[in-house]
């Protein structure tokens, strides 16, 4: 029966006044369709449902009066907070520790595979361990980025939060209160009792109702097996065996079930530097960061997600294209879609302030070559480790490798997308060196036709004028662009692609200039912004991306002692539950969106390169 009615549209929340959380004291929960960050205090203050890319229920990490927020915490004053995952899987816990007792709170989202329609349920279980404990629990959404009004409908079972888009039902038997603009309520448990709360999207006409105890735990269980039953699927039994899995782990929530896509990261526009206007939605699905990612996950057995996502993307492959643009978008929406309109939310003050709030990214339209060897990589790779490449994918790669041919040697935006105009960057034209020589692998080994007399004499050209006008003589290193001598991290590249001999002269001499100028500790600044700006306001912080980069190519010159400390101090920058953004800051915090795809990719590639040199 309905209690109570109440619309609100972007106002500010009647609850305790928050401070916004460092980015990096959040762990994530998922169900292959989207991500909730949860607080170490037990808020859940970034959630879209129900796809990654769809406007946020929950966004106080961006606004934290006017984003909305869900949290579960312990009642009183004094507490301290820790926070885990259910060993390998990706079910998080949330532990209370008082001078009364102890509480936990289970958070996990529900895989349903093979389901005709999947419900999109995120399940919030809460334990009593020791003690009598005093819960108080708030919710407060705000649909489409805090845009659209709502109504909150309170019923026995819960309550509705009905919006012009989209409902959603908060199921419980705890008694919940209204509030001008949520519910909350609290509620005490002793050792060995529970409680539950499970929201979902639900139909307007929805009538919360009842879940057993038992149901819930069964729910948890399944959700348990899944996660356990996908990582005994990896090959790794390393040094970082624990490090490995969670990033692993972490990879596969990103991707997006229905289609095979992979997110680069499952947030929006938190920024590169406090204040700073750095700030891009990363909800969609780069080229570049699939095929890292698919690189990363073949390393260590997943070949599943690289049939998925080479199914996805040979759809892309048979869309039109305009002949200059070249066959591929650099980025595309999780469902394939091209057009990514940027706009800027100006009723939100984004992170600590840190305006502007996007969402979107015009990005999409620019030209970045480098694509095309990221993904003939992984095609590689795929090729030999998992799926054997069909007949009709090789056409379509052909096809895409003929328009690269005919095209490599131009200017374009380059890997970090700036925004400052075309050039003729290095690295582009590694990456077109890697497309067209790892097509000539896969042909002579498969047998595949190919015009490998041509092929072969592009290859060459590209890496001649590499050699020639990449390497500066004055600086002994390869620089960031043909008409500079600034230097750029992802070179570090060169001799993980095998483009050089990672003892090569040439390229030990460019390590030791990236080493001297650009790295920090064994933090990396991709490039230094005052040296080569970019068409962008402010500074950045290290990349860590590049730091993992840097270890591999320390490793792989047989400069082991040196990268094993590196990555280990790379370690020490993870989050409590061994997740990274995308970039770390001058106090070591971390910065970004987050978690990123590109830093566990890395990761991964490390670790595992550098267990297998010191093996």
């Amino acid at each position: 029966m309905t209690t109570t009615r109440m619309e609100t549209v972007g106002v500010r929340t009647t609850a305790r006044s928050m401070d916004y959380l460092p980015i990096a004291e959040h762990g994530i929960i998922g169900d292959l369709h989207s991500i909730a960050l949860v607080g170490t205090d037990g808020r859940i203050d970034w959630y879209c449902c129900p796809r990654f890319d769809s406007p946020s229920v929950f966004g106080a990490i961006l606004d934290k009066e006017r984003g909305g927020f869900y949290r579960i915490t312990y009642a009183g004053e004094d507490w301290v907070p820790k926070q885990l995952y259910f060993p390998d899987t990706n079910v998080l816990i949330t532990r209370f520790l008082t001078s009364g007792g102890v509480g936990d709170v289970q958070d996990f989202m529900p895989i349903q595979e093979g389901a005709a329609q999947h419900r999109h349920r995120l399940i919030r279980r809460v334990l009593g361990v020791r003690g009598a404990m005093r819960f108080r629990v708030e919710v407060y959404p705000r649909f489409n980025y805090a845009r659209d009004p709502h109504e909150t409908i309170f019923f026995e079972n819960g309550v509705l939060f009905r919006s012009q888009s989209i409902s959603l039902a908060l199921e419980t038997t705890i008694p919940l209160d209204f509030a001008s603009d949520g519910a909350h309520g609290e509620f005490t448990l002793h050792p060995g009792e529970t409680a539950t709360f499970v929201l979902e999207q639900v139909p307007e006409t929805y009538v919360p109702r009842w879940y057993s105890e038992d149901e819930t735990r069964q729910a948890f269980e399944q959700t348990v097996a899944y996660w356990r039953r996908w990582l005994s699927q990896t090959r790794y039994q390393g040094r970082w065996r624990e490090t490995i899995h969670r990033s692993a782990l972490t990879l596969k929530l990103m991707t997006y079930a229905p289609t095979g896509a992979i997110v680069a990261a499952p947030t929006t526009s938190l920024p590169e530097a406090i204040g700073g206007e750095r700030n891009y939605d990363y909800r969609y699905t780069w080229i570049r960061d699939a095929a890292f990612s698919l690189y990363a996950l073949l390393r260590l057995g997943f070949t599943g997600e690289a049939t998925a996502f080479m199914d996805w993307l040979r759809e892309r492959f048979r869309e039109p294209r305009p002949a200059e643009a070249g066959p591929l978008q650099i980025m595309y929406g999780i469902d394939g879609r091209e057009e990514l309109p940027e706009e800027e939310l100006s009723h939100l003050e984004g992170y600590m302030g840190s305006a502007p709030v996007r969402i979107g990214n015009r990005a999409a339209t620019q030209l970045q070559l480098d694509i095309y060897g990221e993904l003939m990589d992984s095609v590689y790779l795929c090729n030999k480790y998992g799926r054997p490449l069909y007949h009709d994918g090789w056409v379509e790669l052909t096809r895409n490798l003929e328009w690269l041919m005919d095209h490599w040697d131009q200017p374009d935006e380059g890997i970090w997308e700036t925004r400052g105009g075309r050039r003729d960057y290095t690295y582009s034209r590694l990456m077109s060196w890697v497309a067209v020589e790892r097509a000539i692998r896969v042909a002579r080994q498969r047998g595949l036709p190919a015009d490998l007399l041509r092929w072969m004499a592009v290859r060459d050209r590209i890496y001649n004028q590499i050699m020639e006008r990449g390497w500066h003589p004055a600086r002994r290193a390869f620089v960031q662009h043909y008409d500079t001598d600034v230097l750029d991290a992802s070179l570090l590249l060169m001799p993980l692609c095998k483009f050089i001999t990672p003892t090569d002269p040439r390229w030990i001499s460019t390590l030791d200039a990236i080493t001297a100028e650009l790295v920090s500790d064994s933090l990396v600044y991709r490039y230094s912004v005052d040296a080569s700006p970019d068409g962008l306001a402010g500074k950045e912080a290290t990349f860590s991306l590049c730091s993992f980069w840097w270890v591999e190519a320390l490793a792989r010159a047989g400069r082991l002692d040196e990268a094993r400390l590196a990555f280990e101090r790379m370690l020490t920058y993870a989050n409590h539950v061994g997740l990274y953004s995308e970039e770390i800051g001058p106090t070591g915090e971390q910065l970004g969106n987050f978690p990123q795809a590109f830093t566990h990719l890395a990761l991964i590639s490390a670790a595992y390169n550098l267990d297998r040199q010191l093996g």
